[in-house]
């Protein structure tokens, strides 16, 4: 579905001149750093968040945003013709916007300190999206677990803008002090991916980011107030050591999140194994933590390898990770697997040589007389026609939509329907001899084994 805010063409390219004109200082300096080197390429994209910049930030440092807690702030996207990029096929990307922390050592503790922030404010989000503010999004999603993530589709022919509203403050996560308190700065990032050759949006193509600091309303409109009365009582040989303040903040081009780097290593690898093995390297153990759900520890565990995971205990994965993702996370590095509702055993018949029955052949004969009979057993999770179909199509190879219907053969000889009902008074560990009719279709028949 296309979320798009209905503004007539003339408002686009209105759009665009006004970033030409507003950004001319950022897109040439960025122009001259990029294109130094010969046949050096320019950056596909450009991202600039519409809220201006701290005139009290010294030169050669990082520029640094002040943000009012859930106001609404417009990220634009530049189209590819503003930068002359023409490398990507398909028609739309992916951009996945996160509010991370800037500060490194809180990085390492990014999950704890969500966690508590989640535990503090429940129901509410880190980072949330305004839809109805928004241009030319496409399927823009806010992952229900992942509280400082959204993503959206965007085609970037087109103008396009997504407006943001971050929830939290920098003060939440510094602890009090004497004196008062300073917030910690956060990091916008975007991260940005092309199809792979699946269809899929799993090729990294871009990343960029800029720092910024969130106060409680209009707090942040006070501060940037007072920074740039604190730069204007300066002389002028001062003020030369700090950056000019801007209307607008260009994002940087970065290095991506780590879980960016998962997402397209895993695109671009063989098909991992579907269980942590003590030889799993640390890069397949990111994988296969994205696999199981396990995403927002990923960056705890960016260097672990399988044997580092599997050293762990239950108590060392409770105290990092939680009570209940250390629990499930501790099950599921074990392969423990869930209990069966139940189980029954299957012997499929073997048939004589040359018994053939109208158009397809019938398996129907015990499988040798000089043979004990081998059985195998089906696990069902659900007591389910669907479930006890699939779990047969799987163990003899057969496409489980061919399966048209399945029969219990009684001593008497009548053929019954199978339906969930009776699925769901099959006795535990109930033996049956299977007979398979083969044709274009495929009919299945449970001869109870007395």
């Amino acid at each position: 579905m296309l979320f798009c805010h209905s503004q007539p063409e003339s408002y686009h390219q209105h759009s665009a001149s006004y970033i030409r004109d507003a950004l001319a200082p950022f897109l040439k300096n960025e122009e001259v750093r990029l294109t130094a080197g010969n046949g050096a390429k320019r950056t596909p994209f450009q991202y600039i968040l519409c809220a201006a910049s701290s005139p009290a930030v010294r030169q050669q440092e990082e520029s640094l945003t002040y943000l009012n807690q859930g106001q609404s702030y417009e990220i634009r996207m530049l189209n590819r013709k503003l930068v002359e990029y023409t490398d990507i096929s398909s028609k739309y990307v992916k951009s996945i916007v996160r509010v991370v922390f800037h500060d490194r050592r809180l990085q390492y503790m990014e999950h704890q300190q969500l966690e508590g922030w989640r535990w503090s404010r429940p129901g509410d989000r880190i980072l949330d999206i305004d839809i109805p503010l928004s241009v030319g999004l496409v399927e823009p999603r806010s992952h229900p677990l992942h509280l400082n993530t959204i993503e959206f589709l965007w085609d970037p022919v087109k103008n396009a803008s997504v407006f943001i509203q971050v929830n939290c403050i920098s003060t939440e996560f510094t602890p009090r002090k004497h004196g008062g308190e300073k917030g910690v700065p956060f990091c916008i990032q975007v991260d940005t991916f092309t199809t792979n050759e699946h269809g899929e949006y799993m090729e990294h193509v871009h990343s960029s980011s800029c720092q910024v600091k969130v106060f409680k309303p209009k707090g942040a409109d006070r501060k940037l107030k007072t920074d740039r009365e604190k730069i204007d009582k300066k002389a002028l040989q001062d003020r030369e050591k700090y950056q000019p303040s801007h209307d607008n903040t260009l994002l940087k081009e970065c290095s991506p999140w780590p879980d960016a780097l998962t997402v397209t290593s895993h695109s671009s690898s063989s098909t991992p194994s579907p269980h942590l093995l003590p030889s799993t390297p640390p890069q397949d153990a990111q994988q296969w933590l994205h696999r199981h759900r396990f995403s927002p520890f990923s960056r705890l565990f960016c260097s672990f390898s399988g044997a580092d995971l599997l050293r762990m205990s239950r108590e060392d994965l409770i105290q990092i990770c939680g009570p209940a993702d250390g629990i499930r996370l501790y099950n599921t590095m074990k392969g423990r697997c869930i209990q069966p509702r139940l189980t029954i055993y299957v012997c499929q018949q073997q048939a004589s040589p040359g018994i053939v029955h109208g158009d397809c052949s019938c398996v129907s004969s015990c499988v040798s007389c000089v043979f004990p009979a081998v059985y195998h057993a089906l696990y069902l999770e659900e007591l389910t026609l669907l479930d006890l179909s699939k779990k047969i199509a799987s163990l003899y190879s057969i496409p489980p939509q061919q399966i048209t219907h399945i029969y219990r053969q009684k001593p008497s000889g009548i053929h019954v329907l199978v339906s969930d009902e009776m699925v769901q008074n099959f006795r535990d560990e109930t033996s049956f001899i299977l007979s398979i009719i083969r044709g274009h279709y495929f009919k299945v028949n449970l001869i109870t084994h007395c």
